[in-house]
């Protein structure tokens, strides 16, 4: 019979007896990390190890008090243990039966207690303190307001109010407006404050201070003048308590010039009371008077000025 060739040992089966062997490629080394470096370079440091130990310890509970704390504010455990302590609180007399207003002289006081309602019958440390100052200072009159507790149940609201500064005439009304502009209250035309002085003009509001600085420069005439009409936006008429009117020119300073030159003429001739109706001072240096009512009715300033006595040349 004839024999199969036999297999050679390298191919096919591997020999019986001979162990197998697994041949893997080499891994890579990963690089450290951050904390490991760390944690090595704390390693090297000549620390007792108890120490380590104490100080992992430690942060662990801090990480987890904090993981605990946030739990607790984010289910509102907080609010309702405030809550809870203000009715407390409130059912032992701390609640807000009494409201007294302080300082209260032209604001309306039913509106300011229709502001204020709402925290009657409320717990003390429940109400809203600030919330309740916004609503008040959208008052006309009122500048500023402080609402504050007086315990065991008491709110007092404290109030500052604005001052009236002019009466502004627009549209055919009249109303109070205090130094800033701030529209404070509708006045009675048969009932005019007459120590405040009458303003006319779109955007005089926004001018009452220049118009106030300009009067004071002359004492003298501020006495006698009754208001103002803030005229395009960029110059002041006055008027005085005789009826006169005087048209000043553009600019404050030139504005407080004319005033300091007519206030002289006035000093010197007594031109305020004598009939006339007119000044005009827009031209530096030059007055020009008008003696009628009806337009265009005017002379030019009289050179050498009319004698003390004299009565006003007639041009009607």
């Amino acid at each position: 019979m004839s024999r199969a060739p036999a297999r050679s040992a390298g191919r096919g089966t591997p020999a019986r007896g001979r162990p197998k062997v697994r041949v893997t490629s080499p891994q890579r080394r990963r690089p450290a990390t951050v904390g490991q470096k760390m944690g090595a370079a704390i390693a090297r440091l000549p620390l007792p190890p108890d120490f380590l130990r104490r100080v992992r310890n430690w942060g662990l509970g801090l990480f987890v008090g904090a993981g605990i704390v946030a739990g607790v504010v984010a289910m509102g455990v907080p609010q309702m243990i405030g809550l809870s302590i203000a009715h407390g609180l409130g059912a032992a007399g701390f609640t807000v039966r009494n409201i007294q207003i302080v300082g209260r002289i032209h604001v309306d006081a039913p509106a300011v207690y229709a502001v204020v309602a709402d925290a009657r019958g409320q717990d003390m440390p429940l109400v809203d303190l600030q919330a309740l100052r916004r609503q008040l200072l959208s008052l006309g009159w009122v500048a500023d307001a402080r609402v504050s507790r007086r315990l065991p149940d008491t709110l007092v609201v404290d109030l500052v109010e604005r001052v009236p500064a002019a009466i502004l005439q627009r549209n055919g009304r009249l109303s109070l407006v205090d130094a800033d502009g701030h529209a404070l209250d509708a006045v009675d035309p048969h009932r005019l404050p007459v120590q405040l002085p009458l303003v006319i003009g779109w955007g005089v509001e926004r001018h009452l201070a220049e118009l106030k600085a300009l009067v004071a420069t002359q004492p003298a005439l501020a006495r006698v003048v009754t208001g103002g009409t803030w005229v395009g936006d960029r110059r002041w008429d006055l008027r005085f308590q005789s009826g006169e009117v005087l048209a000043l020119p553009e600019g404050q300073g030139d504005a407080e010039k004319a005033l300091a030159l007519f206030a002289q003429k006035d000093g010197a001739e007594r031109l305020l009371g004598r009939g006339y109706v007119h000044f005009d001072m827009r031209l530096p240096g030059q007055l020009v008077v008008r003696t009628s009512r009806e337009p265009g009715a005017r002379i030019a300033d009289p050179a050498p000025p009319p004698e003390p006595g004299a009565l006003p040349p007639n041009s009607a």
